[in-house]
């Protein structure tokens, strides 16, 4: 990603310098890239650092947690004062305002700068959420806005906020993503096992689906997926034909971590986000593959594949539809709930309008509803939650019984759909007016004095329960 934002910033007419700790892959990328603009090695970092002008910019793309550091440590032997460091990684927010202090402290500005898109994004425009110093964000503003993607005319590119509002907004984002891609693969397991359908007809639904309201990057290139062929040799001794390279991938999905510090985070506030953390916790259990399978030869239950739903094929694929705009919704809801949230927590001014906004290009989870969460929180600013705009009021009130029928069938099946199931039950909890946790706090009461309140009266009491 570093080697193609520089790429970016150079084709936008910048002059740029570059700096890579081993040498000759700094004199490989300017011999490669050179040619695509003003793009300057440096060998060292007093070179590297040489070739700037002031006040200097200097943007680390490095693994995040102690390289950032010690990248930074490196580097600031050769600024001064009123020069700025960003750090374009997934730095965890905290980590993000820690350096702020630290370096405003030494006469440095910092920008902790969430960058989403991936290779293809950071070279033709990625999503950039900056956060920390303003004035920071002033020097870069005209670079990051001209590199970023550009939707309608505007760059998906703005000043989040203070401290780590930047890193916070990329990792809620990446969150989404988790809950974006599992219930992605929930729909997908629910065709393949519970319908099955084949990889050409999967790649035909995912590709009509794209082509409507679930128009996304995370669909569009599950389509893509479906119709990739294996063009691996087959392994002698092996049975089978050679066939889709998707039936060949080891089913371990691996993850980095922002997906857990999202849930983590929202355990802090006291925030559900209950899709995120399903997905999340379907990762944990991919992992152990050795012990699934053992125990799919030992534990009882439907198989799934041997099961299947009735003939309404085409009845069935609408409901899965129906079923994963819903739950995406909801994962999207919570996700913005969790950034309302953190927003009055830490004191950061974020605009959820806005920053619906700059993910609708650039980014993994861009899609076309965002749009439609955009004017959500543009018409109605202080929305307590984004199922209660009427357009998702709206959404939720036609595919419910499909939601609710896909998640009935998939418990039937025994094909697993945490995400899909998590996502009705947060639904159906926040839409009671009652909940039994009336009972839970009776409990409390009984074994721990720890009071409760009446719905009759106001005031806190301690009853003796036996």
């Amino acid at each position: 990603m570093g080697q193609n934002l520089a790429r970016n910033v150079a084709s936008k007419g910048f002059p740029i310098a570059v700096h890579n700790r081993t040498s000759a892959k700094t004199e490989e990328f300017v011999a490669t890239y050179g040619h695509e603009g003003d793009i300057v090695g440096g060998a060292t970092m007093a070179d590297f650092v040489g070739a700037l002008e002031r006040p200097r910019a200097v943007m680390i793309m490095v693994k995040a947690g102690a390289p950032v550091d010690a990248v930074i440590e490196e580097l600031i032997a050769h600024l001064d004062d009123g020069d700025v460091i960003i750090d374009g990684g997934n730095s965890l927010f905290t980590d993000t305002e820690r350096r702020v202090r630290s370096l405003a402290a030494r006469g440095l500005r910092f920008l902790g700068t969430g960058v989403s898109g991936g290779e293809e994004g950071a070279l033709h425009g990625p999503s950039m959420m900056p956060g920390g110093s303003h004035d920071a964000y002033a020097v870069v503003a005209e670079v990051f806005t001209k590199i970023a993607a550009q939707v309608d005319g505007e760059p998906c590119c703005t000043y989040i906020g203070d401290g780590g509002a930047g890193h916070y907004t990329k990792m809620v984002h990446n969150g989404i993503e988790y809950a974006d891609m599992q219930l992605i693969a929930e729909a997908y397991d629910l065709l393949r096992h519970g319908l099955g359908l084949g990889n050409d007809e999967l790649h035909e639904v995912f590709s009509t689906w794209n082509a409507g309201e679930l128009s996304s990057f995370l669909i569009e290139i599950t389509a893509r997926i479906f119709a990739v062929r294996d063009d691996q040799p087959p392994v002698a001794g092996v049975a089978g034909a050679p066939g889709h390279l998707i039936d060949q991938v080891l089913d371990q999905a691996a993850q980095k971590g922002t997906g857990r510090q999202t849930a983590q985070e929202a355990l802090e506030l006291g925030i559900p986000v209950t899709a995120i953390t399903e997905a999340v916790f379907a990762r944990a259990l991919s992992a152990l593959r050795d012990q699934r399978l053992a125990a799919s030869t030992v534990l009882p239950g439907p198989v799934p594949g041997d099961a299947r739903v009735g003939d309404d094929r085409q009845g069935f694929v609408d409901a899965v539809r129906d079923a994963l705009y819903a739950s995406k919704v909801v994962a999207y809801a919570q996700g913005f709930d969790q950034l309302r949230a953190a927003g009055a927590e830490h004191g950061w001014a974020l605009d959820l309008g806005t920053t619906a906004a700059i993910w609708r290009g650039g980014c993994i989870i861009r899609a076309q509803f965002l749009n439609r969460i955009r004017d959500a929180y543009t018409e109605h600013p202080d929305l307590a939650n984004l199922l209660l705009a009427p357009y998702f009021t709206e959404l939720l009130a036609r595919t419910q019984d499909n939601w609710r029928r896909v998640v009935s069938e998939a418990v039937r099946l025994g094909i697993p759909a945490p995400a899909f199931s998590s996502s009705l039950a947060y639904y159906d909890g926040y839409r009671r007016a009652q909940l039994p946790a009336n009972l839970i706090q009776a409990q409390r009461d009984l074994f721990g004095a720890h009071t409760y309140e009446r719905v009759d009266r106001p005031g806190t009491f301690h009853s003796a329960w036996e």
